[in-house]
């Protein structure tokens, strides 16, 4: 195995080399940390904010801030061990009008040449689950044919949920794990955690305080990245604000009851477009299920109208920190950007539960 080595109260441990593409605030380095045996020798992500997160919670030396086009041409890739990152999932949306001349749609082909110069001995690749159906995995799989530029790897593809894996949240998420043709394959596992053992938004939230209607604003704090004033480093319990709602909206809020939604409200207080329309997006200006996982913790999670995203029992949307919690980051976890920004970076995190289990089977299988 060439991996690196480092002392620690056991003895020698080998540490598997990561490189994390389309890294973002790295909710997959912070898995892949909280696993063991792991260390990050480069990480690349476009988004200014972002990049700035990722930085305060890991080494900002191996911070590639910039498009992973430029960093593919740049030479500087790191042999490593493992490769791991999910180009961004829009280019793959089987919603609205097709885009097949989306420049994202091309994104997979930067990771392969990461893969060819890096030579991993296994990469991992995570999309939301219309990925597996679509026409660019079908063109990663043909990569591993004979004259494709992944011949000296085999592909598993499989759609697993986060709650398998020991995240509070329904996220569904295509996984592909390929491996050199010198090691076992290893297989994408499906579940690590039973259903009777699934995690639950009042274990993740369920003991934080409410939040002051007057609370709505981030510490006036900014920190440097790269030359670049950006608001931050926040903690973790810094994201506990709310916003400024309308006198209407809280009217809204205050009759939807515990697991409810718009179909609850009064015809005064729906929308012209909800009236007489009680199918089709029954998540909208939902509640939270105290007892239950979340549903997906979106980029615009803070907006009620966007999806269940009620606190289950307060009148308002859950907070950046409680998303955070969510998705799984621990309470030190360090943020930078605006509120949107962060909101951005929580909700196109890969679940840290998550990332956590593959690390984990991944090192158990390659060791």
């Amino acid at each position: 195995m060439q991996a690196s080595t480092e002392g620690d109260h056991k003895g020698v441990i080998a540490r598997l080399r990561v490189i994390d593409l389309f890294a973002g605030c790295g909710g997959l380095t912070a898995g892949f940390r909280a696993a063991g045996g792991y260390r990050t020798v480069a990480a690349v992500e476009k988004d200014l904010a972002a990049a700035a997160t990722y930085a305060a919670n890991f080494e900002e030396r191996h911070v590639h801030w910039g498009g992973i086009e430029g960093w593919v041409t740049s030479g500087e890739i790191p042999e490593a061990d493992i490769v791991v990152g999910g180009p961004p999932c829009q280019g793959f949306s089987n919603l609205g009008a097709r885009r097949e001349r989306d420049p994202r749609n091309a994104l997979w082909r930067r990771y392969v040449d990461v893969l060819v110069a890096a030579r991993p001995r296994v990469f991992l690749l995570e999309n939301v689950d219309r990925f597996a159906t679509s026409g660019q995995c079908r063109d990663l799989v043909r990569e591993t044919y004979r004259s494709g530029r992944l011949r000296d790897y085999t592909i598993d593809c499989h759609i697993v949920r986060a709650t398998d894996h020991g995240a509070a949240q329904l996220r569904r998420r295509t996984i592909v794990i390929g491996t050199h043709r010198d090691l076992a394959q290893i297989q994408v596992p499906r579940t690590t955690v039973p259903k009777s053992e699934w995690r639950t938004v009042k274990d993740e939230i369920g003991g934080l305080s409410p939040i002051d209607p007057d609370h709505r604003d981030l510490p006036d704090d900014w920190t440097v990245f790269r030359g670049h004033t950006v608001p931050g480093r926040f903690s973790s319990i810094d994201l506990h604000v709310t916003r400024r709602y309308e006198e209407r909206s809280l009217e809204r809020f205050a009759s939807i009851p515990p697991g409810g939604n718009r179909t609850d409200l009064p015809d005064n207080l729906k929308a012209p477009c909800w009236l007489n329309h009680d199918t089709g997006s029954l998540d909208v200006m939902g509640r939270m299920h105290w007892d239950r996982p979340s549903v997906t913790i979106r980029t615009e999670f803070y907006k009620p109208e966007k999806g269940r995203y009620l606190h289950p029992d307060q009148d308002r949307a859950i907070s950046h920190y409680e998303a955070a919690r969510l998705q799984g980051f621990p309470d030190d976890y360090l943020w930078c950007g605006t509120k949107v920004q962060i909101a951005r970076q929580i909700g196109n995190a890969v679940p840290v539960p998550l990332a956590q289990s593959l690390a984990t089977y991944i090192r158990a299988c390659m060791c």
